[in-house]
């Protein structure tokens, strides 16, 4: 349930909720797509976040970003999306919404006859169509992509995406979409669970 102040627009809801319901979702994951855009962001946040969501101060909801290096882009759009909630972290979630909605432009076929620098440029530029991101901070968007250290140093986001895909190595982290409760990986959750799946998950669960 830890998470780094760096990347604190991970979460969503109150951080000193008594219950914890994390996500590792890929970017590239097709179920990972299915479980945000259908229950995560309808469902499960409008609980959370709402002024009158029975979850509200109850529940807080931390993404965390499960890279999936048999996709050759997996790397490069989890850092597009740590590097939107460096500069814009109101709009982290609008960007994975959208990113996810769009996911198959950054499929391996896809992307195959681009560079590692286009697909930056194509990840910040659709960053640039989130409604809820000032286009003057597309530039610093794209500089916390660019090479600039060493040249094996990675970029600004790397020692963040580095602490993800540690913690998910640590914690046995191997599929996604992969939801934790309270710390505990709940195999039964699906990304094909509705409302009413949801439900009786969370009426269950939810003793606080």
């Amino acid at each position: 349930m830890a998470l780094r102040p760096s990347l604190s627009f991970l979460r969503i809801g109150s951080p000193t909720a008594p219950h914890t319901l994390e996500f590792w979702l890929d970017y590239v994951c097709p179920f990972s797509a299915k479980l945000f855009i259908n229950a995560l962001d309808p469902i499960i946040k409008p609980a959370v976040t709402n002024e009158d969501g029975h979850l509200k101060d109850r529940v807080k909801v931390i993404i965390r970003l499960q890279v999936q290096p048999w996709h050759a882009s997996s790397t490069l759009t989890h850092e597009a999306a740590i590097a939107v909630g460096r500069v814009a972290p109101e709009s982290f979630w609008d960007y994975t919404l959208l990113l996810l909605k769009r996911q198959t432009e950054f499929f391996d076929r896809a992307v195959a006859d681009l560079t590692p620098t286009e697909i930056r440029k194509k990840l910040v530029a659709l960053a640039g169509e989130v409604p809820s991101i000032d286009k003057s901070k597309l530039p610093t968007i794209l500089d916390h992509l660019t090479y600039k250290t060493t040249p094996n140093g990675g970029v600004d986001v790397t020692d963040d995406l580095k602490w993800n895909v540690k913690l998910g190595r640590q914690n046995g982290i191997h599929v996604s979409p992969t939801a934790i409760w309270d710390g505990v990986i709940q195999p039964d959750v699906s990304s094909s669970w509705a409302q009413a799946e949801w439900s009786k998950f969370l009426l269950d669960n939810v003793k606080a």
